[in-house]
């Protein structure tokens, strides 16, 4: 039934002939009905196109309609200034060259993808044209002092009067971007009474140089005097143009003798009296600080960086190199009689958490007298120059030990955010263990261990051998606990990522192992001693010195000690040549770890009112100066300035 169904139904687009049919008719198609399935296609696709010819084109998708929900009044744009610096505007049309490092860590800025797709292009097809080799004209020499960027840098230029050289070109490049306000910032301290002369005298030369160079044009450099000392003093009220004005106004700074330095406070006073100088007017600002120590305000450091780094002002200072890993360094002051002392003054450290123990070193006595430069200046000044992108300029590298700057740039302190730097100490186990350990050698000073033991008789010389144990055995537990902190960080060193941390980790632990093997080895000749004390072999002799000797005499863990403690500094002096760090690991593998008795013989004279045998006094250790005890001058009592 099915198959005679189908068999009935036409086949579409095909017409069914019989064998009459073919046979009365021609091979053509006559009939309308009797249409090809190719043309039948055609006309059905004709006709859908006609079909959408009449429905309009769209050019995209429409977007939903948008509610407005709130209304807001039109502002005059004219009524408000907007006095912050946009960080991303860079080179000649921004404050600042480079970013700061907060910015940096901060602020990862890269191109368009339209623009890098372009610069690829132009890459591929750029044809360059052959330069012309024609006469050039010479640059200036501003334009090769602007070539090489050392913004945010310590630098060594020579001197004050280097620095002065320094400074201007550091002025004269920014003469070229633009007009410029220098503020000269001076420490009004005793201290610095010279140097501000010098600088006086290099005035007129720099202004000089910055018209031979031809970026001072008719005022476009301003010049302010400002000085800082307990208060901040405007010598200038406003700007000047005349330059000549300002040498007298540098030479006639009134010296404040109260010894307190506020710089911070000094600067953060200036950018709010002269911020319309970059606001309003447009003009780069320059502060430039002359001085010599490293500030008593450091508190206000973050918020003055916050506040020169708003409006784009660039800082420079002129001073001295921080004291290597100490607060203290020493201004020598010439009285008027012509007597000379070394004044303790704040000139360090360079870093802002302490790396440095502070240990002393038992031998010889007269290495602690001289300095070791840090190669850099103090921590809150330099890093508020590099903040700004200015630059901090050594007029004075101290007394002591001075490094090579090439060297000692590996070495450079982090000068990132405070924050980041606690967060970076707290996540490595070696740097929070320095860290710890330093800060407690500054909470109480190491005890003097005494050397050297009169022995009128064997009852005198085991009470002060008694004496004498009593601050070692302070000391030894104080060590202890240095050493078991330091020791806890040692799986943390391997995680270290600076030369710097590396040295002051290896330095550290290598000092504390050397000392601890040293005061376990004085207690114990010192208890051999009272126990069964020695006959002096030479009649004469009245007195025991402990020297150092490579003999220790200890424990197999003592000497277990003392081998790590050489490893430890033998690496420092091989990791970190021509370093603070090498010199003060050096000294300390100078000194044998072990002790020994070594006898004498010296004067001694009674205070007056006291028996010699309670309270002796060494006056000489050499017999022949004898004859001049009587003729030493007495010490003057001078009034010791505030610098």
């Amino acid at each position: 039934m099915s198959s005679n169904v189908l068999s009935e139904r036409p086949s579409v687009g095909r017409h069914v002939m019989t064998n009459e049919s073919a046979d009365n008719h021609s091979p053509g198609w006559t009939h309308s009905w009797q249409v090809p399935a190719w043309a039948l296609s055609l006309g059905v696709h004709l006709l859908i196109l006609g079909l959408l010819s009449c429905i309009p084109v769209f050019s995209g998708f429409m977007e939903p309609e948008l509610l407005i929900t709130s209304e807001y009044e039109e502002v005059d744009a004219r009524e408000y200034t907007f006095d912050a610096i946009d960080v991303d505007r860079l080179g000649n049309h921004g404050a600042t060259n480079t970013l700061s490092p907060s910015q940096a860590v901060a602020t990862t800025v890269g191109l368009d993808p339209q623009q890098e797709m372009q610069q690829q292009l132009d890459e591929e097809i750029l044809t360059v044209e052959k330069p012309s080799t024609g006469d050039i004209a010479e640059p200036s020499e501003a334009e090769f002092a602007d070539s090489l960027d050392v913004s945010g840098t310590t630098e060594a230029p020579g001197g004050v009067e280097g620095s002065m050289d320094r400074l201007t070109f550091e002025i004269a490049a920014s003469l070229k971007e633009r007009k410029t306000l220098v503020v000269w910032l001076f420490d009004e301290s005793r201290s610095l009474s010279d140097r501000r002369n010098t600088i006086a005298d290099r005035f007129e030369n720099v202004y000089s140089q910055l018209g031979m160079l031809d970026v001072a044009d008719e005022k476009a450099l301003k010049t302010a005097v400002v000085g800082f000392g307990l208060k901040t003093n405007f010598y200038t009220n406003e700007p000047v143009d005349d330059a000549s004005k300002v040498v007298g106004l540098v030479r006639n700074i009134k010296e404040d003798p109260r010894g307190t330095e506020n710089v911070f406070t000094a600067v953060e006073q200036i950018v709010r009296k002269w911020k319309v100088y970059r606001t309003k007017m447009r003009r780069n600002i320059m502060i430039i600080i002359v001085t010599d120590e490293r500030g008593d305000d450091v508190k206000k450091l973050e918020e003055v960086i916050v506040a020169t780094a708003r409006y784009g002002i660039r800082v420079y200072c002129v001073g001295n190199a921080a004291v290597f890993g100490r607060e203290k360094g020493y201004v020598r002051w010439k009285y008027p009689d012509g007597y000379i002392e070394d004044i303790a003054v704040d000139q360090g450290p360079e870093t802002f958490y302490p790396q440095r123990l502070q240990l002393p070193f038992w031998g010889r006595t007269d290495f602690g007298r001289r300095q070791l430069s840090a190669s850099y200046g103090p921590y809150a000044l330099t890093r508020l120059c590099t903040e700004t992108k200015g630059m901090y300029l050594l007029a004075d590298q101290g007394r002591g030990w001075a490094f090579d700057q090439t060297i000692m740039r590996s070495y450079r302190p982090d000068y990132r955010p405070i924050r980041d730097l606690e967060k970076d100490m707290k996540s490595n186990l070696a740097k929070r263990s320095l860290v710890e350990s330093a800060m407690l050698t500054f909470q109480e000073p190491s005890p003097r261990l005494a050397l050297s033991f009169l022995a009128e008789n064997d009852t005198v010389l085991r009470q002060r051998i008694t004496n004498a144990q009593q601050p070692a055995a302070k000391f030894d537990y104080a060590l202890q606990q240095i050493g078991n902190i330091l020791t806890l960080g040692e799986k943390g060193r391997v995680n270290l990522d600076t030369p710097r941390w590396r040295a002051s980790y290896d330095l550290a632990i290598g000092r504390v192992l050397a000392m601890r093997v040293r005061v376990h080895g004085y207690n114990v000749v010192l208890a051999q001693m009272k126990s069964s004390p020695k006959s002096f072999t030479k009649k004469g002799n009245n007195n025991w010195s402990l020297i150092s000797s490579s003999d220790i005499t200890a424990s197999a863990a003592v000497r277990k000690m003392a081998k790590k403690a050489t490893k430890y500094l033998t690496q420092v002096v091989d990791d970190h040549p021509d370093t603070p760090w090498a010199l003060l690991a050096n000294r300390e593998l100078g000194t044998p770890l072990g002790w020994k008795w070594k006898e004498s013989r010296v004067i001694v004279m009674a205070d007056a009112g006291n028996d010699a045998n309670t309270n002796p006094r060494v006056l000489f250790a050499d017999e022949s100066k004898r004859n001049t005890a009587g003729r030493r001058k007495p010490v003057k009592k001078r009034k010791r300035p505030s610098l």
